[in-house]
């Protein structure tokens, strides 16, 4: 297929604008994006409406992130350094996901957001994950595959092409690319 549309509540993206389409959707990258200032500043960056500290600290329990923050001398007023290179990976990323809980959107988009971690950071990042996507559309981009299992509708891609689609269940049934691929992926972690 080389050709189409996209359609978000039945709206052609054509007839969107760019601002109004970016106010709809929340990212959470692989590649987080922090500045030079405190943590509860780097959580409601990018909210357009007012936001309370109280909201700021419930996207923050609801990433996992609270402990932490509350071991802090100055807590949220923690300054996290020049790309929060006083955070650990799995810190950014659950400040970018409190950052996107807070900002409240219907669609989500999940661009390789576990693929930098380790094990233990990944289960408290897949927590806050799942608890994100509720209600929302959550487009989620991952070579992890274990981050997708229970999404409604899995598309395969290779070489710029999309080669399959379907369920978790589906695609494994079907034995091809994606579960050539959870096999491998699976059978690697049992060994590691």
């Amino acid at each position: 297929m080389t050709s189409g549309d996209i359609l978000i509540d039945g709206i052609s993206q054509k007839d969107l604008t760019l601002k109004s389409l970016r106010a709809q959707i929340a990212l959470v990258s692989q590649d987080v994006i922090l500045f030079d200032d405190t943590i509860a500043a780097n959580i409601a960056y990018g909210c357009r409406e007012k936001v309370t500290d109280e909201d700021i600290r419930r996207a923050a329990e609801a990433a996992y992130l609270l402990p932490f923050i509350e071991s802090l001398p100055d807590g949220f007023n923690t300054r996290v350094g020049e790309g929060g290179a006083k955070l650990s990976g799995g810190q950014r990323q659950r400040v970018s996901i409190a950052r996107a809980l807070l900002k409240n959107a219907p669609i989500l988009l999940l661009d390789e957001a576990t693929s930098a971690l380790d094990t233990e950071s990944e289960k408290f990042i897949q927590a806050s994950l799942d608890k994100l996507m509720q209600g929302r559309t959550s487009f989620v981009v991952a070579h992890r595959l274990s981050t997708i299992e229970n999404a409604h509708r899995i598309v395969v891609m290779q070489n710029g092409h999309i080669v399959e689609v379907g369920t978790h269940a589906e695609l494994m049934a079907k034995g091809g690319v994606y579960a050539n691929l959870h096999n491998i992926q699976f059978s690697e972690a049992a060994h590691a």
